[in-house]
């Protein structure tokens, strides 16, 4: 052999030794953080993805990917009560080496397990729309849900004059968010002593439906159609449509004042038309933004705050055509979802 040939011979087999064993700069190994100079992937897990407000914060927390130079993987159970679902999404992408996760849990004590894996594979969680217990999560952002049921209360009281019988259809047990939305509405409304609570212990379910049905039987068990119920507090979208639909069913909806929270386009025509006294609405497009906008901020490095209030208001009737309203209750989705 010449010595030109060998020469060759040498160059590649070098070449291929350092081929299988130099590390991929662009890639994550699965359950740890993205290594130096990786592009952030960031994993938003939703409760559910069928309302209207988790389209708000998938919008949200796309605008916020853009501005940033990020990349976000949407995903999560199609239906509010999958906690089973939820906690396999969570597990997949800890398993896969997302550089962070963004989550809202379906149970304030059920995710903690997967969010504890999460951090112990080095994946930065941050939580929002309800609270997560543990202190695994570097930061929670969200309504404060305790002072926006008492801004429910606050307005429905004002509304039946200070007295009457009221009613409350809770949304499902182990949700956080909800739970702190129905104390605050009790706290408002117990501090009044002219107002009497026919009923706080039931729960409308995770779906439009099992809240239609819970609501019917309640409006009907209290005969809300006679004018012996005053006023009625939801605490979410789907117990709101569900209770809507029943009132309108029984005959009720002229007879009780109707405070719902969170806003769909039924629920503003409700609203407009008078069969919902007012919503409560949370602003979930700058909830979806200032989660994925914390997350990616957390991952360079930079300081965060550990909870973060994204605001609640009280709409009206007439506040319907505030511009600052509009903003709120009719993000641009088209724009970001291309929907």
């Amino acid at each position: 052999m010449n010595a030109s040939f060998l020469a060759c011979v040498f160059a590649i087999t070098v070449l291929t030794a350092c081929s299988k064993t130099s590390p991929d700069t662009t890639s994550t190994d699965a359950g740890a953080a993205p290594k130096s100079g990786a592009r952030l992937r960031i994993a938003v897990v939703p409760k559910g993805t069928t309302h209207e407000f988790w389209k708000s914060v998938h919008a949200g927390a796309v605008k916020a990917s853009r501005e940033l130079d990020v990349d976000i993987v949407w995903k999560g159970p199609l239906r509010e009560d999958d906690l089973k679902g939820q906690i396999d999404v969570v597990s997949s992408f800890v398993a896969q080496g997302v550089s962070g996760i963004v989550l809202a849990p379906l149970n304030g004590t059920a995710l903690r397990s997967p969010v504890r894996a999460a951090a112990q594979a080095k994946i930065p969680v941050v939580v929002f729309d309800s609270d997560l217990a543990g202190d695994e999560h570097v930061s929670f952002v969200a309504t404060d849900n305790h002072g926006a049921g008492k801004l429910a209360g606050e307005h429905l009281a004002r509304a039946i004059g200070g007295k009457g019988n009221v009613l409350m259809l809770r949304y499902q047990e182990g949700s956080a968010s909800t739970q702190g939305r129905e104390k605050g509405f009790l706290d408002a409304v117990r501090a009044m002593p002219d107002i009497t609570l026919a009923s706080e212990n039931q729960y409308g379910g995770a779906t439009t439906e099992t809240a239609f049905n819970k609501s019917e039987s309640l409006l009907l068990a209290h005969k809300a159609a006679e004018g012996t119920i005053a006023g009625v507090f939801t605490p979410n979208e789907s117990t709101t449509f569900g209770m809507l639909q029943a009132l309108r069913k029984t005959g009720a909806a002229d007879k009780v004042k109707f405070v719902g929270f969170d806003a769909s386009e039924k629920l503003l025509g409700a609203l407009r038309e008078g069969d919902i006294e007012a919503l409560v609405v949370q602003n979930p497009f700058h909830m979806g933004y200032v989660a994925v906008k914390t997350m990616a901020a957390h991952l360079r490095g930079e300081p965060v705050e550990k909870r973060i209030d994204t605001g609640a208001r009280v709409v009206t009737k007439q506040d319907l055509d505030d511009p600052a309203v509009q903003d709120i209750v009719r993000p641009d989705l088209a724009r970001w979802l291309g929907e």
